[in-house]
């Protein structure tokens, strides 16, 4: 309609396209769920994702924010505290865009305090190529490069620079690293956003890309394929194998995944099915993407990503309870978030989350951080 609508229509029509973004809608989640105190409790459910055991976002759900990119965040901030609606329209042509990005930034720390935000870099990155032993990402976590570069020197054998030689391919490098680490395509650089202007990539280039990710990680490649047989011999044999560190067992009518932590993950009557190519794959009961219960199929790659993303958030689990005397109010996936007196130091935080577990204390962590008086992402 807005491309046949008179002007004066489709400029209204426009707005209610804005307005209608559903990320505005969580100043109502917060307004309705605000307690008498000033603070919004109940939006983090333990083990609400049970496939891997991470915690879940309700209500104002903190977990999807929408990122802040503006350079002048404060002064949007201080213009819509003050209700100056003119300047900031007249600053921000885009209102609903900047009020999204605003979010993260109602919620602040209690008077007397500031946030110290400290979060682990490329975690679920350092914990496959831990597990799978790809040995030129480790070197390159323990020489602190930037993994993008280091996967973009990989794929395309050149030396590669953030904003320095062969930048442009630092680009590739990252989509790469987001869209292929659990068995992902072309189909999953696409829906990655590999296409995009910020990408710049054509759909030719998108099969070699993959290719050449597989290529330059054979180790991640044999850890989901790997992980794929110890999985199916133990359904079909109903016994216990082990591979890369990580235990598979049936039993009582569960696959049992048992990670270093000690913690196991449990798949629901599996069984051996065939998946949409013809193959074997396994199959297990779970709730859908429709919220039903139904029989879903999983396979090597695919468990690998529950495996992964389960230590990671057993690494957040453990940081929580080592911080334990600081006031988290929140943590998302891989970030804490803390309200912090004027003795509380950045690097303190920073370094027990970078701290080893003891169940994989060859493991090279980092968390890095920043101190705020508002929410935000640095």
């Amino acid at each position: 309609l807005i491309r046949t609508a008179p002007e004066e229509i489709r400029d209204v029509l426009e707005l209610r396209l804005q307005l209608a973004k559903s990320s505005i809608r969580k100043y109502q989640a917060m307004e309705a769920s605000v307690c008498s105190d000033g603070r919004c409790r109940g939006m983090f459910q333990f083990y609400g994702a049970n496939r891997t055991g991470r915690w879940s976002g309700r209500i104002v759900q903190m977990q999807n924010l929408p990122r802040n990119t503006i350079d002048n965040l404060g002064h949007a901030r201080d213009l819509v505290k003050a209700g100056d609606y003119d300047a900031f329209c007249a600053e921000f042509e885009d209102v609903p865009d900047t009020l999204s990005q605003l979010i993260r930034t109602a919620f602040i720390p209690r008077p007397g305090t500031r946030f110290i935000v400290c979060d682990y870099s490329s975690v679920e990155a350092r914990v496959i190529a831990f597990l799978s032993g790809e040995q030129w990402r480790l070197e390159a976590f323990a020489a602190r490069k930037d993994i993008y570069c280091a996967s973009a020197e990989q794929i395309f054998k050149v030396p590669v620079e953030k904003h320095g030689i062969n930048g442009k391919l630092r680009q590739s490098g990252k989509i790469a690293e987001l869209a292929l680490g659990y068995g992902g395509g072309v189909s999953a650089l696409k829906l990655m956003g590999a296409l995009d202007p910020e990408y710049g990539l054509k759909e030719e280039e998108l099969q070699p890309l993959v290719d050449g990710w597989r290529a330059a990680s054979p180790n991640i490649v044999k850890f989901w394929w790997d992980v794929d047989k110890a999985a199916k011999k133990a359904v079909i044999e109903k016994t216990t194998t082990n591979t890369h560190g990580i235990g598979f067992s049936y039993l009582s009518g569960f696959l049992f995944v048992t990670l270093p932590s000690g913690r196991r993950l449990a798949y629901v009557k599996p069984r051996i099915g065939e998946n949409r190519f013809g193959g074997a794959s396994i199959t297990y009961e779970g709730v859908d993407s429709a919220k039903k219960w139904s029989r879903l199929e999983s396979y090597g790659p695919k468990i690998v990503e529950n495996i992964v993303q389960a230590f990671s958030r057993d690494l957040l689990a453990l940081s929580l309870i080592r911080l334990k005397d600081c006031r988290i109010c929140m943590h998302i996936h891989d970030e804490v978030v803390i309200e912090a007196p004027e003795d509380l130091e950045l690097d303190y935080v920073s370094k027990q989350m970078s701290e080893s577990p003891s169940w994989s204390p060859d493991l090279a962590l980092r968390a890095d951080g920043y101190e705020t008086n508002y929410y935000m992402k640095d």
